[in-house]
């Protein structure tokens, strides 16, 4: 169940994501933006444990991608919603 995720647990600052070349605050700001996309697209009955490791995917996925400074809200919406329709996909390895 979705209101037994704290969201801010999730969230992140410039510190924790390090400095991107002087970018580091953008990269956490798109780091939130995915992790509040998330949460908020997700059904309110979705598996509580489902939905933490779909939050754990999108450190697990982007931090690491050059592109997360520059990345467009429309992508990060399309990329969630995609992960959210298809979280079989996406959790596989998980399992």
């Amino acid at each position: 169940m979705k209101e037994f995720v704290v969201i801010h647990d999730y969230l992140v600052s410039q510190e924790v994501v390090g400095d991107w070349d002087g970018q580091g605050e953008e990269v956490a700001e798109r780091m939130n933006e995915f992790y509040h996309t998330m949460y908020d697209l997700a059904d309110e009955d979705i598996e509580t444990e489902v939905l933490e490791q779909l939050l754990d995917l999108i450190w697990d996925t982007w931090i690491g991608q050059e592109v997360i400074a520059d990345i467009e809200s429309d992508d990060i919406y399309d990329w969630c919603k995609n992960v959210l329709e298809n979280p079989e996909q996406h959790l596989q390895s998980e399992e």
